[in-house]
């Protein structure tokens, strides 16, 4: 879902949340559909490609190349906590 730029406090945040769960604005409106005026087919094969991208991703990468993200994304991990 894309990101609208609004007013971010704590009631229009709470107000969104109840409309996602209840699936209509308060005032009894539908919600917007993010994928109207795409075309179907290509939403589903972009969400097929999604899926699978990171371990066709992996599978490419050799040993010591996984190891080195591996312990880039271990340092950033770290970093943050301190």
């Amino acid at each position: 879902m894309a990101r609208i730029s609004r007013d971010h406090d704590f009631a229009t945040i709470a107000r969104r949340v109840v409309e996602q769960a209840v699936g209509e604005h308060l005032d009894g409106k539908p919600l917007e559909d993010p994928n109207a005026g795409k075309d179907p087919k290509a939403v589903q094969r972009g969400r097929a490609g999604g899926r699978k991208g990171g371990r066709a991703r992996a599978q490419q990468l050799t040993r010591e190349q996984r190891g080195e993200i591996a312990k880039a994304a271990a340092e950033a991990r770290w970093k943050r906590s301190r």
